[in-house]
């Protein structure tokens, strides 16, 4: 039997780990709807404001009016379109959302496979930076490079949330690398003269998928509501549009106080639909990551229902 290691098995074990992965995630039912919700964001982000017509950021003279025919969100105290703004913003907040997370989960992956794979004074100084970052309070520290910078945009707050989000999911990475670095295969791959990167990303890597795809999910779930809080605290662009905008200006206008609850739910419940999402994802890749979870869910679903003999099953057959 081939091993993972030979130079030919390689790509036929790296499909089949991908294609397992892939087959067990398309059938759980919390990564199918997570996936829907997300794909639904992700198609208003790309699409949506190419259906908004004039510009959703204009003052206009309705002002302060709830939701109707005319204006399905309501409007805001300026006088533009709630619905407008909530489809426009979508795309700034995706995009800063998923760039942020998959640029952090790259760092992830090398640092805590680099640092795990080869161990001794890289290991130690990979291990140094991380456990600093680790250290670090999260928000507090965002917070004060985003007002200490002094261009205030998207690449502001997504160079702040790499910067705070990568450590954590390096730290695990490099935990799990450790203990498959004296595994067969990896001995193997050594031992055939493999250079060191397809060991680490060709053989380490693909067993590692999962935790690699939660973390994923994870720090973009921190990125979306890292953005949205500095963007809330005014430490972002304000003359652009996005989810974190609309709060900052909803509550810097007292919305909740005039009654104009229409202003400030939709940005905020879109926040919590698309997190709530991508946790969904998450715990569906955990469970196929654990087969403990796996069987627990089985068994709950074979069970024999309150009232009924445990042996029922059996006897009817």
């Amino acid at each position: 039997m081939t091993t993972p290691a030979v130079a030919g098995g390689q790509p036929m074990a790296i499909r089949t780990t991908v294609r397992r992965f892939w087959g067990a995630v398309a059938a759980n039912k919390s990564v199918s709807v997570g996936s829907g919700i997300v794909l639904f964001f992700v198609l208003v982000a790309i699409f949506g404001p190419l259906l908004v017509q004039g510009d959703a950021n204009a003052f206009t003279s309705a002002i302060s009016l709830p939701p109707s025919l005319a204006h399905p969100l309501g409007t805001t105290s300026y006088g533009q379109d709630v619905l407008a703004q909530v489809i426009v913003g979508t795309r700034p907040s995706i995009i800063l959302g998923f760039g942020a997370g998959f640029i952090s989960t790259i760092i992830s992956v090398i640092v805590g496979l680099a640092g795990g794979y080869f161990g001794g004074w890289i290991d130690e100084i990979l291990s140094m930076i991380t456990n600093v970052f680790l250290i670090l309070p999260g928000l507090p520290l965002t917070i004060v490079l985003a007002a200490f910078i002094p261009y205030k945009g998207p690449l502001t707050l997504g160079f702040v949330i790499v910067i705070t989000g990568w450590s954590w999911g390096a730290r695990v990475l490099r935990s799990q690398t450790l203990s498959m670095r004296d595994r067969d295969f990896v001995v193997a791959a050594k031992a055939v003269g493999e250079p060191a990167w397809r060991i680490i990303f060709l053989e380490t890597l693909p067993n590692e998928i999962a935790i690699v795809a939660a973390q994923l999910l994870g720090t973009i779930i921190y990125a979306i509501l890292a953005e949205a809080g500095l963007e809330y605290l005014g430490l972002g662009d304000l003359n652009t549009i996005s989810w974190g905008t609309m709060l900052y200006w909803a509550e810097n206008n007292d919305s909740l106080l005039q009654g104009a609850w229409w202003w400030l739910v939709p940005p905020g419940l879109c926040i919590a639909v698309l997190g709530g999402a991508l946790a969904l994802i998450n715990f569906g890749i955990d469970e196929i990551a654990n087969p403990k979870l796996r069987n627990e869910r089985k068994h709950k679903r074979t069970a024999p229902k309150t009232g009924q003999p445990a042996g029922s099953e059996v006897a009817t057959a």
